[in-house]
């Protein structure tokens, strides 16, 4: 079982990246919070989890062991496969998918593109009491409501249109959402273009 891999990047999308470790390339799987965290750095180290099929040998990596911690407890449900898990986490952070699932906040859940209604009430039931149980929900961490998740959506798909990087887009995006959740999605996209 491989732990983590520390190495040089030396190729990097916002689903992928190869560390190079001793003259050894690892393609590698990322969220895109994982993604937005490693971007700038010329080395990393990724925790990782092996999925191993018949078919198919593929890495999973990620810049914190909660997000991986996360991504096991999700992979564990029936009907979540690894790619799933992956979006969920590239759509929602750690702390805002701990909250989520904590509260059983099942629309939010449900924002995550290919998450339909059964698979987010499985997640929330077969995975609260392992949340609380090996968690503390921070008082501190607020979920956008519906609104706020439409108006992020409708201005992450606007800046894409624009022809920015999807990964940029969303930590900005995030960042101006957080700072004023109460935005307009027009004024988060303007304020956004003035940060890209």
């Amino acid at each position: 079982m491989i732990e983590y891999i520390k190495g040089t990047v030396s190729s990097l999308t916002p689903t992928a990246v190869v560390l190079d470790n001793h003259g050894v390339g690892y393609l590698i799987n990322i969220s895109l919070n994982t993604y937005a965290t490693i971007q700038h750095q010329p080395e990393c180290q990724l925790y990782i989890y092996e999925a191993i099929r018949e078919d198919a040998y593929q890495l999973f990596g990620f810049a914190r062991k909660e997000e991986r911690d996360l991504f096991l407890l999700l992979i564990g449900v029936s009907g979540v496969g690894a790619n799933t898990a992956r979006m969920i986490l590239s759509s929602l952070t750690v702390e805002e998918l701990t909250l989520v699932i904590a509260t059983e906040q099942v629309v939010a859940l449900q924002s995550v593109k290919g998450i339909g209604s059964k698979t987010a009430q499985r997640i929330l039931v077969d995975l609260k009491d392992k949340i609380q149980k090996t968690t503390t929900v921070s008082g501190s961490v607020t979920l956008p409501g519906v609104a706020a998740q439409q108006v992020r959506s409708e201005a992450l798909a606007a800046l894409q249109m624009l022809g920015f990087a999807p990964a940029a887009s969303q930590k900005v995006v995030n960042k101006l959402m957080s700072d004023n959740p109460e935005l307009p999605v027009e004024q988060v996209i303007k304020a956004a273009l003035k940060m890209l």
